[in-house]
């Protein structure tokens, strides 16, 4: 109204009519218990009060344009710092290309990606979202299914020359394994499916680092069940061999968590879909290597 002096053109601009415009200029004069605006029938202007006033609110609304401005980026335009948990096993040349594909893509996102074995608090460590592999997820997180990872039971050719080629899994028994910790610490795995099996293998290594048991597999220390996503290259290459592949084969499904879907900002979104989508981490998960 001061800048256009007449309260039906400022109503106009707000989508008001010029009685309720009034109102609120009069509700605003009441709280401060001054006149903001002289009023006669041709013209508004500002009162001394009302040039004290508008001079201390001006950069608040123009900050607060600003703010609204910035906030609407981040909404619609991907940009900023998008923090993301993995898994160990992640760490390949597949998702490193995939990883690139997306930063080409969205240039103004910064990916901080933090690969280690613990499950974290997405809220309260700060984290936009997380890829798991898992038969149950935490209540309270919204979960999207990307692809299925398949887990094989995989050992070095000279320690399977070694203790022998098991044509059943009860053969596994007493075997040398590299136990990862937060599923098998005591060497006691219920494998196969339906009813399966369980099998009391011999621990050489525990560990909860994925790519510490991946290496010590490749040096002849025990059999490992690892990712394929991880071992790919060994198999084709023969580094390392399956054991019982039609019997161990195991398929999870990854899921991308995040605490809450609404107001999902853009590089969230962004990074969810370029996953999903024909550049992502499907296409480095299909099985092309015979078993």
């Amino acid at each position: 109204m001061a800048e256009l002096k007449s309260f039906a053109a400022a109503a106009n601009r707000l989508g008001l009519s010029a009685a309720m415009a009034s109102k609120h200029v009069q509700h605003v004069e009441s709280r401060f218990g001054a006149r903001l605006l002289n009023r006669t029938s041709r013209s508004v202007s500002l009162t001394e009060a009302g040039t004290i006033y508008l001079a201390r609110v001006r950069p608040l609304l123009e900050g607060l344009d600003e703010a609204e401005a910035q906030v609407a980026q981040v909404t619609t335009a991907p940009r900023g710092i998008l923090k993301v948990s993995l898994p160990v096993w992640m760490a390949t040349t597949g998702f490193a290309r995939t990883i690139a594909a997306y930063a080409a893509r969205y240039p103004h996102v910064t990916l901080d990606l933090e690969l280690s074995g613990k499950q974290v608090n997405l809220v309260e460590e700060g984290f936009d979202l997380a890829l798991r592999v898992a038969r149950t997820l935490d209540e309270g997180l919204i979960a999207r299914r990307l692809t299925d990872i398949y887990f094989q039971l995989i050992g070095a050719p000279a320690l399977l020359d070694r203790i022998g080629r098991p044509s059943v899994v009860a053969e596994l028994n007493g075997a040398p394994l590299l136990a990862y910790t937060p599923i098998a610490a005591g060497g006691r795995l219920h494998v196969g499916e339906g009813a399966g099996v369980d099998v009391r293998f011999s621990v050489a290594v525990q560990s909860s680092n994925e790519t510490l048991l991946h290496l010590a597999a490749r040096e002849g220390m025990g059999l490992a069940f690892m990712p394929h996503l991880m071992i790919e290259d060994d198999l084709k290459t023969g580094v390392l061999e399956c054991v019982l592949p039609e019997q161990l084969d195991k398929k999870l499904a990854l899921y991308a968590v995040y605490p809450d879907r609404s107001y999902l900002p853009a590089k969230v979104r962004s990074f969810l879909d370029f996953l999903a989508g024909i550049e992502g981490i499907g296409n480095i998960c299909s099985r092309d290597v015979p078993a």
